[in-house]
């Protein structure tokens, strides 16, 4: 067979074919020696090196840069019998260009009497990958990604279209593996090196960790890679510099747990505002606690009472309030008597600003402290169109109010306005906690002809504190009946307001689903994933009022009292813990019969337990009262109320039903 640029190949017709074949096959193909050299090449390789001969050449020699000494090593293995896989080369063409080739080597099984042992395949990539490489190259110029490479055999790296700004800021020209992980951050590096090591193993690769670039900074960055078989076996795949994302969701984070520890703060603060029985603490409130808030240099509060303005003494030593401590409230030539008499609040970002709209006030800015820039009034009002006071913020720098700001301080201030109405009232926490009670608890139970039903609900007296006990009657499908009783762990304006919530929440669950303990367990489940640390003793029964079966499901509460004219039982059904302490908690259900004319009581550990009261010898004081009027559950009602076994020191909740023997028309 002669070469490509020799005359025709001699010999018989099947000779004649197969050299015609070889010369017009459609990938370059050539016959070499020992050495690589070229004996034979066709008419596809001869083209690709643009006409050229190559015969007499290593075929190697035609490679670019280091991929000729990999070409060689191919050849070597090849004829040594390690064949069948092909490389990955580039191949320097005429025009100076590279193109990128998978070769495949074969040792001949008859070498050639013109000393051809092996033969060379190319098959070059189509020009699509052209087209990749512009598009990668475009990705990358100006960009914070790299396109790379690594071998697994050198564990060297390289970029696949030339240097890039951040990979030299990243590698600082060092391609060895070994070196660049010296800049991983120290709590990435293992499992930087355990995701590697599974990519020597042949899977595709994929990490986000820190490294420290040239510069010293620490940089995100997010790593993908594609395991590539060949000779050799590599990773191919992209670096993107997710540094910015980083911080930005960083920040994000930050300002969530700001926004989230604000809110914990308004929240605190507003309950220690509604909770406040003096008109000092109020003031002192206002003045002291909700700086943080608005990140304000000092604040004053005033209360308007005969006409004029008063402060806490805490608070008269803050800025020029003891000037203004004394003042008549309807003194329009200062901004707090405008506020007052107008219920209109003013914002000043600057000094210049308040001079400007009240000159007056210069005598008191002189004396006052020098470091104030800004300022905020506002009216603190209440129900009524009088002002009660004002309350004023001090920024030590120019300062604008914000939309926000100006509506929490107006919220802020119509609080303070509603707690001082409350405590110029007499008894003003008592009325507070009734109020509280009224809007939580049912205004009137659900009537069922066959059951009576008493409730009551009793405010502790000690401090007139304001509490979390709580009951229902809810009616349910199939002639059933839900009785609860429940209380809320803590005291104050939080406890009610968590009352409020699980009571709602728990009709809710109750009226879709007739298994009390499902009911509890959906409760518990919601305080358990709100992340507000709420806990609630409950006990929850369903009365079948067809056939008197009851079911219990028991989250802490005392037992169920039963009693007829014959004396009285405890029923205590199997409990668990109480609601919003344990998540994916399921609560058992306890039956049993509820016999006509027999009266059940259900209430809060208020009624017959105590520091001075065991809760056995309460349980007996309600069971014998309960036994002597348990014809009548209201009157029993009033009778146990009255009593209180356990004292008054902590609230109260009661229900007391009575299955009514009904005669069945004839």
């Amino acid at each position: 067979m002669k070469s490509v640029n020799g005359k025709r190949a001699a010999g018989d017709g099947s000779e004649n074919v197969l050299a015609e074949a070889f010369r017009h096959a459609p990938e370059p193909m050539a016959l070499t020696s020992a050495d690589g050299a070229v004996t034979h090449a066709n008419l596809a390789f001869a083209e690709l090196l643009g006409g050229a001969d190559a015969c007499g050449r290593p075929w190697h020699a035609l490679l670019a840069d280091a991929d000729a000494r990999r070409g060689a090593e191919a050849h070597a293995r090849a004829l040594a019998g390690e064949w069948g896989r092909r490389a990955r080369l580039r191949l320097a063409v005429a025009d100076r260009t590279a193109h990128t080739a998978e070769v495949e080597l074969r040792p001949l099984p008859n070498p050639d009497p013109s000393g051809a042992v092996a033969v060379v395949l190319m098959h070059v990539l189509s020009p699509e990958e052209t087209d990749l490489r512009a598009i990668g190259e475009l990705r990358t110029d100006n960009s914070d990604s790299v396109m790379w490479s690594l071998d697994l055999d050198t564990r060297q790296l390289r970029e696949l279209f030339g240097p890039t700004p951040l990979g030299a800021l990243l590698g600082a020209g060092d391609h060895d593996l070994e070196r660049l992980m010296q800049r991983v951050h120290p709590d990435d590096v293992a499992r930087v090196r355990d995701a590697l090591a599974a990519s020597f193993g042949g899977r595709d690769y994929e990490q986000r960790f820190r490294v420290f670039d040239r510069l010293g900074d620490e940089r995100s960055l997010h790593v993908r890679g594609r395991f590539v078989p060949g000779e050799p076996d590599r990773l191919v795949g992209i670096i993107d510099d997710v540094t910015e994302h980083v911080q930005l969701v960083r920040r994000l984070a930050d300002r969530r747990r700001t926004e989230a520890e604000h809110g914990r703060l308004v929240t605190e603060l507003s309950s220690k505002l509604v909770s406040a029985t003096t008109v000092d603490k109020v003031m002192d409130l206002l003045s002291e606690e909700f700086l943080p808030i608005f990140g304000g240099y000092f604040a004053v509060a005033l209360y308007v009472e005969g006409g004029v303005l008063r402060t806490s003494p805490s608070t008269r030593a803050r800025g020029n309030a003891d000037r203004i401590d004394g003042r008549r409230a309807d003194d329009t030539d200062y901004p707090m008597g405008a506020v007052i008499q107008d219920r209109q609040p003013r914002f000043f970002e600057s000094r210049a600003e308040v001079i400007s709209r009240f000159p007056a006030a210069v005598d008191l800015m002189r004396h006052g402290d020098s470091k104030a820039q800004a300022w905020a009034t506002v009216p603190i009002f209440g129900d009524s169109k009088v002002a009660l006071g004002v309350w004023q913020m001090v920024w030590d720098r120019p300062h604008h109010a914000s939309r926000d700001e100006r509506a929490l301080m107006l919220t802020f201030a119509g609080l303070a306005g509603q707690a001082l109405e409350r405590i110029k009232a007499q008894e003003a926490e008592l009325e507070l906690a009734d109020a509280v009670q009224r809007r939580m608890l049912p205004r009137q139970v659900a009537s069922f002809p066959d059951l009576d039903i008493a409730t009551k609900y009793l405010p502790s007296r000690a401090d007139w504190r304001i509490c979390g006990d709580f009951y229902d009657v809810i009616e349910l499908p199939d002639d059933k009946v839900g009785l609860l009783v429940g209380d809320v762990q803590g005291h104050g304006v939080e406890a009610a307001a968590a009352m409020g919530q699980i009571r709602v929440a728990f009709r809710a669950y109750a009226t879709n689903q007739s298994d009390p303990g499902v009911v509890l367990g959906e409760t518990n489940r919601l305080l358990t994933e709100t992340g507000e640390i709420v806990f609630a003793t409950c006990g929850y029964l369903v009365v079948d009022r067809a056939g008197g079966v009851m079911q219990a499901a028991w989250a802490g509460q005392p037992p169920v009292v039963l009693a007829d004219a014959d004396g009285y039982e405890l029923w205590e059904p199997e409990t668990g813990p109480p609601l919003g302490v344990l998540p994916d908690t399921e609560y058992t259900v306890t039956s049993r019969v509820l016999d006509p004319g027999t009266t059940l009581l259900l209430c809060s550990d208020g009624l017959v337990e105590s520091t001075e009261v065991t809760m056995d010898a309460g349980l007996d004081r309600v069971g014998r009262a309960l036994s002597e009027h348990c014809e009548d559950p209201h009157e029993a009602a009033d009778v146990i109320a009255e009593m209180a076994p356990a004292g008054r020191g902590d609230d109260i909740a009661l229900l007391i039903t009575r299955m009514v023997r009904t005669e069945t028309a004839t």
